[in-house]
């Protein structure tokens, strides 16, 4: 149905609108559906804007996951989103994330629940297998935080001198490497213990301690928790 067939009872009366809502209650008190309709601006000849927003997080599958994609990948989740309108949406995911990152620098990472929090909203919305690299100071407190590499469904591929190169270039005290499944199991595979014995190995040459690795998996699979820690089982010295 074009936007011009509809009578004026199935359309949002002006004070209902998104912006007049953000304006008059707060922009807590918006639907996620509202917020991406305020970045949308306008519909398309076929819906009305809040109806294409409600259809792009359905075929994204998620906040989260649509949060994720990349501008071209916006575009290609349904018609009426043209290169503006991904752009836009892709830039204001990509403000968050950074918001998100400049808020929890200095933020102390002393034990993997920590990590996993901290983490899991990141990752969680990956496709893929993500290896990050936390860089701690002698308190525990984030240095910075650096993606080391991506990999399949079952495994990422890196080497010990990518992360100690990021290591020392921020003079770090020590490590923590942190990783998702995306299937939500949190338990190791060989793959991560043969690449966590690799890095530990190495840390002990270089004396930059590896804290511990995290994998972050997700609740209710089956697992003691939503991570798996090398540290807490007892797998690094």
């Amino acid at each position: 149905m074009n936007t011009d067939d509809r009578t004026p009872s199935s359309l949002p009366h002006a004070e209902d609108m998104p912006r007049e809502r953000l304006l008059r209650e707060g922009r807590a008190a918006l639907t996620d559906e509202e917020l991406i309709a305020l970045f949308l601006r306008t519909g398309s000849a076929e819906c009305h804007v809040l109806e294409l927003a409600a259809r792009l997080k359905r075929e994204a599958g998620s906040l989260a996951l649509l949060a994720s994609l990349e501008a071209q990948e916006i575009q290609s989740l349904c018609k009426g989103i043209g290169v503006a309108k991904a752009a836009a949406l892709a830039a204001v995911f990509e403000l968050g994330r950074r918001a998100m990152q400049e808020e929890a620098s200095g933020k102390v990472l002393a034990h993997p629940r920590a990590v996993y929090e901290f983490l899991a909203p990141e990752l969680h919305a990956l496709r893929q297998e993500t290896l990050v690299l936390l860089l701690l100071d002698i308190h525990r407190r984030l240095i910075a935080k650096r993606t080391i590499g991506t990999g399949s469904l079952s495994q990422v591929l890196t080497h010990p001198r990518d992360i100690f190169r990021e290591a020392l270039r921020y003079n770090a005290y020590c490590i923590v490497l942190a990783h998702n499944h995306p299937s939500g199991f949190s338990n190791p595979s060989e793959a991560d213990i043969q690449m966590t014995n690799a890095v530990a190995r190495a840390s002990g040459i270089m004396r930059i301690p590896l804290d511990d690795h995290v994998i972050i998996g997700r609740p209710g699979k089956g697992c003691k928790h939503p991570y798996y820690s090398f540290r807490e089982d007892g797998r690094l010295p």
